[in-house]
């Protein structure tokens, strides 16, 4: 098992940038995947991005170029960093780590991201 926090969340302005970390409670690379995902009012949770054990990195194709997934290792940490950000980006941002042979799911409780325009 792991728990995953969440932070760094918060209202910024279209354009402006922010970075959120997610601090899990033992090593990253127990995971296969670690992932960052956010549900928009009235939508459904969807995929943001993810990096790999390897540092395979995968983005959504909205967030593509200017959302930068990365990870430390050495400090149980995955982060974020969110440029030019889109009032649609607004929603909840949550931290996902995932084993794929025994088909484990878990989630941080999410952090709030809005965007104005």
């Amino acid at each position: 098992q792991v728990q995953l926090v969440e932070s760094g969340g918060g209202l910024v302005q279209a354009g402006e940038s922010l970075r959120l970390s997610c601090a899990a409670s033992r090593t990253i690379i127990w995971a296969d995947v670690m992932g960052w995902y956010r549900q928009a009012p009235g939508k459904q949770r969807e995929l943001v991005a993810t990096i790999s054990r390897l540092g395979v990195t995968n983005y959504a194709d909205s967030v593509k170029g200017r959302f930068t997934i990365s990870r430390d290792i050495a400090n149980n940490k995955v982060y974020l960093q969110m440029n030019s950000l889109k009032p649609e980006d607004t929603g909840v941002y949550y931290c996902n780590a995932r084993k794929l042979a025994t088909v484990e799911d878990y989630w941080g409780q999410g952090i709030q991201v809005t965007v104005s325009s």
